[in-house]
């Protein structure tokens, strides 16, 4: 009974987001009533407010589950556990940009609203936590690794670098017009080796330089 009833509300949440999802893309605005979006769902209003207690908090949701989706996608993978930490922030990347394709419409809806302006992008606040905790994760692996070692990684500054690279790497998909987006692959790779080239083979302060100019180019694309 426990499984059945954890089943039927993820079940839920997800019925949630999509008619979250199709209510943007169809009326071309964010709902903003939780009643008037029940109500055309025809969603338990009870039932809503179980997983989310806002119509703000079904936005940020959706890119959580993105997030979601991808770390599930990579953890069917056998040799995925094997990977550098390299290797394995490419494979996310791949990844979390391939189900971003599958929702190319609400996506690209939702982002082009913003403009300049991703500072005010609240809406990715949740997958920005989420994915800082991937990032530190990897981090605190290579840590422990190297516990003998005197110079250790700090997990915070590579958790908001890499959260730079990633709004560079979003935006630069937002306005990707290749076919396949594969301008977007290429520059995830190149900007991915980068990173991890200059991390792994200069000192701090170059470090830091990277992570002040990846910051500044995330809110001036």
């Amino acid at each position: 009974m426990a499984k059945s009833q954890t089943s039927s509300k993820k079940e839920l949440k997800s019925v949630i987001l999509t008619a979250y999802m199709d209510a943007v893309l169809e009326h071309e605005v964010h709902p903003k009533s939780v009643y008037k979006f029940c109500k055309s769902a025809k969603i338990d209003e009870a039932a809503f407010y179980e997983h989310f207690n806002s119509m703000y908090a079904v936005a940020a949701a959706v890119w959580s589950t993105f997030h979601e989706n991808t770390l599930t996608t990579l953890e069917k993978s056998k040799e995925f556990a094997g990977f550098s930490n390299r290797e394995k922030v490419l494979t996310y990347l791949f990844t979390f940009f391939e189900n971003l394709t599958l929702n190319r419409s609400y996506v690209a809806f939702v982002l082009s609203e913003v403009h300049s302006n991703w500072k005010e992008l609240k809406m990715l606040k949740a997958l920005r936590t989420d994915y800082k905790g991937f990032i530190e994760g990897l981090i605190a692996d290579e840590n422990e690794l190297n516990s003998s070692g005197i110079f250790k990684y700090n997990k915070q500054f590579f958790a908001e670098a890499a959260w730079a690279q990633f709004l560079v790497l979003l935006k630069f998909y937002l306005n990707d017009d290749s076919k396949g987006f594969e301008k977007t692959d290429v520059f995830i790779e190149k900007s991915v080796n980068t990173v991890f080239d200059v991390f792994d083979n200069t000192p701090l302060e170059s470090a830091l330089d990277l992570g002040k100019f990846l910051f500044k180019e995330s809110f001036s694309l």
